[in-house]
């Protein structure tokens, strides 16, 4: 039984979101994803694969492959990813959000060290605590 209310699906135990859609993201965000797909759909032109054959290879359909390539925020990230690895680009996928490349999480961590660092105390100098 599926139900549907407020944009929220309710189907068994999984409760999913409707896809955003594109007004609900920041225009930098909607640009970079039109450049994804647009980047996308160059290099399977590139390799001169159809449509049918990219989308049989990845396992969708060829209207999720279009969705793809104009950039959809709705479709599965898992979708891209299996695009990419059609391509032979997955292997930059993982090195997205690579904690190495984010310069701010690296200065918000360096803003975080201590100050100081204090040596253990020797237990030797210390008194017994039941005296």
């Amino acid at each position: 039984m599926n139900l549907i209310a407020d944009s929220v699906c309710y189907s068994g135990r999984n409760m999913r979101k409707a896809p955003p859609k594109n007004g609900s993201l920041s225009l930098p965000v909607q640009r970079a994803l039109r450049k994804f797909g647009q980047d996308i759909r160059d290099a399977r032109l590139r390799r001169r694969i159809s449509t049918a054959l990219m989308a049989e290879r990845a396992s969708m359909s060829r209207t999720t492959l279009g969705k793809i390539e104009r950039g959809d925020p709705g479709v599965a990230l898992g979708n891209y990813a299996a695009v990419l690895y059609v391509l032979g680009l997955s292997g930059r996928l993982g090195e997205l959000a690579d904690v190495r490349h984010d310069a701010v999480g690296l200065e918000r961590d360096e803003e975080n060290l201590p100050q100081r660092i204090r040596q253990p105390r020797d237990p030797s100098h210390t008194k017994p605590s039941g005296q």
